[in-house]
């Protein structure tokens, strides 16, 4: 019960001075929802992109033009060639599944009036294997169609739904960039692969891309599927040695190639969760430390305001400990019923930025939400420990006196 006076105290005294304990609650209010939306945005970003490294899968190996050794710049060369990806399997057959060459290009495809800007990949039949990546209806493209530079296509789920509607688009004509390609197939709906929305791209095969289309005559990427995760750093070892080889690198000199796997990839975005974390939390931790003085500041006006009736409590026998707790415990109540209003109000941002912007998704641990209320609780003790000390401390002859 008497604890529950204190409280009943400090919460009167709060009362009293409404529109100065909003103005401190709102101090931790922004700082505690600062923290909440930084942690809610980094967290889902990190576990988006986490997701969709690991959807490239553990047993992959991805292999990017490198850059040129003999320049003093970073000068990006274009290295990796059709053949690479057959030397590979045949120099591995027992390490390496399959090697799929892709070479990415952009364009409109179009089919009457309707027109759909995006990806065009080019790329071989063990394309859809590596990526269990399924043909919802007709097929996907062959061997037949590598050798003979077809112009044929398959379209993502996307691309499909809006050229044709509920329309069946298998064996539509569809033109690429202005050239006439029939469509072969319809992927299922997949969202994405890596890096990549597969629903909005264009499949057609690599020869085309790089002949008939783009004009090109090195790949953008390889990926190889190892017989098994344990064995990809074997797997490395020989890709090296074969690129090497196919490319005339001579010992000593550097590689013209990337090599990246899953793990490489999640160090990488370790190492940038960690730099965007430090920044985010330190700017959240300053709003704390500003909402911080803000209920000291309150509290210290509160005691000064307030000194004759600390006196006149101390005169009819009131404890100096007593004292001491219920400015302990107005401070508390500010800072509580901030860290509360910041949760809600940092989760409500978060998510209004990620449905606005459609860049982000956000996610927020529970664990983070504890953590933030139990910082403001300390934040308001902390801030109130010298205001209540120092009300505490009060000659109850002096205090009475003021005016």
């Amino acid at each position: 019960m008497f604890h529950l006076r204190i409280a009943m105290m400090a919460i009167r005294g709060l009362r009293q001075n409404l529109l100065r304990t909003m103005l401190a609650t709102l101090g931790v209010v922004i700082g505690v929802g600062a923290v909440i939306s930084a942690v809610s945005i980094l967290e889902g970003a990190e576990k988006e992109i986490l997701g969709r490294v690991e959807s490239l899968g553990a047993d992959r190996v991805l292999i990017f033009n490198g850059s040129d050794s003999k320049s003093h710049r970073s000068v990006q060369v274009s290295s990796l060639l059709p053949d690479d990806a057959d030397k590979i399997t045949d120099e591995y057959p027992k390490l390496i599944k399959s090697v799929s060459p892709q070479y990415n290009g952009a364009g409109q495809t179009k089919y009457f009036q309707k027109n759909v800007s995006g990806s065009i990949l080019g790329t071989t039949e063990s394309y859809a294997d590596i990526n269990n990546y399924n043909v919802a209806h007709g097929r996907f493209i062959t061997r037949e169609h590598i050798r003979g530079s077809a112009m044929v296509c398959v379209l993502g789920h996307k691309v499909a739904r809006d050229l044709f509607g509920e329309l069946p688009c298998v064996g539509k004509n569809v033109k690429i960039n202005g050239k006439s390609f029939t469509v072969i197939g319809l992927m299922e709906e997949r969202g994405a692969i890596g890096f990549v929305e597969v629903d909005n791209q264009v499949i057609i095969p690599v020869t085309t891309a790089m002949g008939r289309m783009f004009g090109a005559r090195h790949l953008t990427m390889l990926v190889a599927q190892c017989a098994s995760a344990e064995l990809v750093p074997a797997c490395i070892d020989g890709i090296k040695k074969t690129l090497r080889a196919s490319h005339r690198i001579r010992a000593g000199e550097d590689d013209d190639f990337q090599v990246f796997t899953q793990d490489q990839f999640k160090q990488s975005l370790g190492q940038v969760a960690l730099i965007f974390g430090v920044v985010l939390y330190s700017i959240a931790g300053i709003s704390i430390v500003v909402g911080a003085i803000g209920i000291m500041n309150i509290m210290l006006v509160s005691v000064t305001e307030r000194t004759r009736e600390i006196g006149v409590r101390i005169a009819v026998g009131a404890r100096r400990w007593d004292i001491l707790k219920q400015f302990l415990t107005e401070a508390s109540i500010i800072s509580c019923l901030g860290g509360v209003m910041g949760v809600v109000c940092g989760w409500a941002m978060a998510n209004f930025l990620s449905k606005f912007t459609g860049v982000f998704k956000v996610y927020t641990p529970p664990e983070y939400i504890v953590l933030a209320l139990a910082m403001a609780a300390i934040v308001g003790i902390i801030s109130g420990i010298y205001p209540a000390i120092r009300a505490a401390r009060l000659d109850p002859v002096q205090a009475l006196r003021y005016e």
